[in-house]
């Protein structure tokens, strides 16, 4: 499977889920979405990069294109670590 076909596969599952909460929503306001999905995404993302790479942080921060510092400061506030 080619990178772009990985991404649209990616992307669908993030619309499927982002139409699925706002039909749970039922037309109620929704605040902070931006914030909610990222925090939604993230942490899963995280979780699986790390255990993939057996908890290196450098192999993983290079993987996903972030430092390594970047990558201890959202291990930390996801309490990954």
């Amino acid at each position: 499977m080619s990178e772009k076909q990985r991404q649209k596969r990616l992307s669908d599952a993030v619309h499927s889920a982002l139409h699925t909460y706002f039909e749970q929503m039922n037309g109620h306001a929704t605040n902070g979405l931006y914030q909610t999905v990222l925090s939604e995404f993230e942490k899963p993302l995280f979780a699986c990069v790390m255990e993939h790479y057996d908890g290196n942080q450098t192999k993983a921060a290079e993987v996903l294109g972030i430092s390594r510092v970047t990558l201890r400061k959202k291990l930390l506030q996801y309490n990954l670590l």
